[in-house]
């Protein structure tokens, strides 16, 4: 298979060729709602796309907020501005105006793509509107591989929204060891379930794809009996998911139904256990493959080859990027099978993060995830835990501090801390401790129903503990891990 990262020096030039190459074979690209769209209608529209934002003046690495669903239409209007040296980010199309205004503000974007009632709204608040739709094809513009391609966000629900800025090699490097790892071919069919404002939804399963000339089935939300019929109807070759949507899909396959179709399906983004991996596995007649990645390295780092998977490992470092364990807090490397810091090193390394006061967590090239593992002598990764405090949910990462920051305006509430406690189903969700100013009883429903007024339901505790007082370890800060023991205690 030829090695795309190194025919191409960015995404933009890997992705024009591939559009081309795909549409004159005559090959099928997306496929949304019973309607399939040829890799040549999408490359005209992309086309299209970029000689209309030429026209509206778009100047190179301007940022771009994508607030759209997922359809071939967004998807094409993504493509155009990405050639034309824009720099577009799906957001998340749950959040209310201000959030988005806020996010806007912080990474300083120059305009915003979205569905017509909401580009009315925000129009209305000063965001400017754009319209990637027909106009005059245009010659794409030179990119080099460190221009800005794309920008994710991250931990935006409330507080400071986070940008990460990537590059067009980022993609490219990203996109071409997955087509590489999972073998993708032009016969491949994916059926995708995951939104296009989460990193795997987009690099893996819209680039990577696109540039293997695979077809893509588009399910615009995920429920777990339609995507199980889609996987009869469609038959695809693989799909993509965590954990949480194939637990959930497992109820509704029937007792000795199987996919000759499949040949696996592809897990990530937060923990799974050898139980789940296992039930997975047997109702779908497949290998799950496990995969590890984050925002800040475009997507994924490691990813179990097909052939060869490690049952409680999440693979080997994709082509491009470079796995290492160090002593925590440092880039010094630790011994084969000792448990350390899981640092990423390579050519999907983020450029950086935009509209945020965080600490660069890359040093010395190395990207520190704050997750601990160990690598085995052939290279296989496995995960341990993490140095951090997030928790995910479902594939969908909760800032603790996003649900402290609402807890503490409630008035009775002194202090709290939010912890992750492990769940079957979504992997992980949150739990409140909160110390109260004593004057009178604060039910535990009424906290929760202060949070579900002010953020999305993903962020309301499973449960909210009020105890006299919060433990303090010995500097004087809130003991999380006995927060965290006594939470799992509960379980």
């Amino acid at each position: 298979m030829r090695n795309i990262a190194e025919n191409h020096t960015g995404m933009a030039d890997a992705l024009a060729v591939a559009l081309d190459e795909h549409a004159a074979a005559g090959r099928t690209a997306f496929v949304s709602g019973g309607t399939e769209i040829s890799y040549a209608r999408l490359r005209d529209e992309v086309l299209a796309g970029l000689g209309a934002l030429t026209d509206a003046g778009l100047r190179p690495g301007a940022v771009v907020g994508m607030l759209t669903g997922k359809s071939p239409r967004s998807l094409a209007s993504f493509l155009s501005l990405m050639l034309a040296g824009a720099c577009p980010g799906f957001l998340d199309p749950r959040l209310p105006d201000d959030k988005i205004i806020d996010q806007a503000r912080a990474v300083g974007m120059a305009a915003v793509v979205a569905d017509e009632d909401r580009a009315a709204s925000l129009s209305g608040r000063g965001l400017p509107t754009l319209d990637p739709a027909a106009g005059s094809p245009a010659e794409r513009p030179v990119l080099g591989p460190r221009d800005p391609a794309l920008m994710l966000f991250t931990s935006g629900s409330t507080g400071r929204p986070k940008g990460v800025l990537l590059s067009h090699r980022n993609l490219l490097v990203n996109a071409a060891g997955v087509v590489a790892q999972t073998r993708l071919t032009t016969s491949d069919r994916l059926l995708h379930i995951m939104p296009v404002h989460h990193t795997n939804g987009l690099n893996n399963q819209v680039l990577a794809p696109l540039l293997a000339g695979a077809t893509v089935f588009l399910m615009d939300r995920f429920k777990p009996a339609d995507a199980v019929d889609a996987v009869r109807v469609h038959q695809p070759t693989y799909v993509t998911g965590v954990p949480t949507m194939y637990l959930r899909m497992l109820e509704h396959i029937a007792d000795g139904e199987s996919f000759p179709s499949l040949r696996f399906v592809r897990c990530g983004s937060a923990p799974i256990t050898a139980h789940q991996q296992a039930a997975i596995e047997r109702r779908f007649g497949v290998p799950v493959v496990l995969s590890y990645g984050m925002s800040e390295a475009t997507c994924t780092s490691t990813m179990n080859p097909v052939e060869e998977p490690r049952l409680g490992s999440v693979g080997t470092a994709l082509a491009g990027q470079r796995i290492r364990i160090a002593v925590p807090g440092s880039t010094r490397a630790m011994d084969v099978g000792e448990e350390g810091e899981i640092l990423i090193g390579g050519e999907a390394v983020m450029s950086g993060y935009v509209g945020t006061d965080a600490a660069d967590p890359v040093e010395d090239g190395w990207l520190h995830t704050g997750d601990l593992g160990r690598l085995d002598a052939d290279g296989y990764l496995t995960i341990t835990g993490r140095l951090k405090d997030t928790i995910i949910r479902g594939g969908e990462n909760i800032v603790p501090s996003d649900i402290e920051q609402v807890l503490v305006t409630h008035p009775a509430v002194l202090d709290c801390c939010v912890v992750g406690r492990p769940h079957p189903d979504l992997g992980e969700v949150p739990v409140a401790f909160v110390s109260t100013t004593g004057e009178g009883e604060v039910p535990a429903d009424d906290l929760r129903s202060w949070i579900a007024e002010r953020l999305s339901r993903m962020y309301v505790p499973a449960e909210v503990r009020v105890l006299d007082q919060l433990p303090v370890n010995g500097l004087g800060k809130i003991d999380r891990t006995s927060l965290r023991s006594l939470a799992r205690a509960g379980t």
